[in-house]
């Protein structure tokens, strides 16, 4: 047995594509849809009515695109709207449960930082995800609101002394707090690896939630016998201008995006 259909990833606008780039390493063969809401980006600031309204119509158009599973790669989504999950007729992953999986894996002093929007941090999803698994755990949490239109804007190179600056203001109490492992909750955040590890030093593991959440998906399959033998292509849909996201979108895949970006009005899918 075998699923040729693709798996569909969604986010708030180009975040996600840390997990995309995660899935193309693990699962070559696998065709996905990628959207990315880039009209109604930042959600890490609406409230939690609206953060599930979106991520409803956001699946609502993965699901005319006949994919095989979800994945919400959106810490905020994942945080506050993963019930949107129990609506769905297909397999759903959310980017909170494989990140605090592998943060508890990793930690050595039980002292585990989280960083994500203000949605996510309030709503402390990784916080109870990670005492689930590690009852003794210490968490410091913080939210990083600036790190989205960074890496939007393609400020994501670790030289940048505007992007240093503020990623030193935002984690200095992560280090204050002594964290050995250190959760990027937002999946915008893994664009700026190089500055974080930067400012945290040498010694703080970095959490990616693509990378955890690929090897979740990649499981998932072999165990339902989902693989898709013979794919390997991917499209890349958004709700704002193509042009935008292309850009910014090959540096964080790392590659340039050859299929192209097509614009849909999400409207057309509640």
């Amino acid at each position: 047995m075998s699923d040729n259909r693709p798996i569909g990833v969604f986010d708030s606008g180009l975040g996600g594509l840390t997990v995309v780039r995660e899935l193309k390493r693990l699962l070559p063969n696998e065709d996905i849809v990628y959207f990315g809401d880039t009209g109604r980006v930042p959600y890490g600031t609406r409230s939690n009515d609206i953060v599930k309204k979106y991520a409803r119509e956001d699946e609502a158009f993965l699901l005319s695109q006949n994919v095989k599973m979800i994945i919400a790669a959106c810490g905020t989504v994942s945080s506050v709207a993963y019930m949107t999950a129990d609506e769905l007729p297909v397999p759903f992953l959310e980017v909170v449960t494989p990140a605090a999986k592998a943060a508890a894996e990793a930690t050595k002093n039980g002292r585990i930082g989280v960083i994500g929007t203000p949605v996510t941090i309030k709503s402390r999803s990784h916080a109870r995800a990670i005492l689930r698994l590690l009852p003794d755990a210490l968490i410091a949490a913080n939210s990083c609101p600036l790190f989205v239109p960074l890496v939007e804007e393609g400020w994501i190179s670790s030289d940048d002394s505007v992007t240093f600056s503020v990623a030193e203001r935002y984690l200095s109490p992560l280090k204050a707090g002594d964290v050995d492992t250190l959760i990027m909750g937002c999946t915008h955040y893994p664009a700026l690896r190089e500055t974080i590890a930067k400012v945290m030093g040498e010694g703080v593991t970095l959490i990616d939630p693509g990378t955890a959440t690929a090897e979740m998906v990649k499981q998932h399959l072999e165990e339902k016998d989902m693989l898709n033998p013979s794919g390997g292509k991917c499209k890349y849909f958004v709700s704002d201008r193509p042009d935008a996201f292309s850009k910014t979108a090959e540096i964080l895949m790392g590659e340039s995006i050859e299929q192209g970006v097509s614009q849909v009005d999400i409207f057309d899918y509640i």
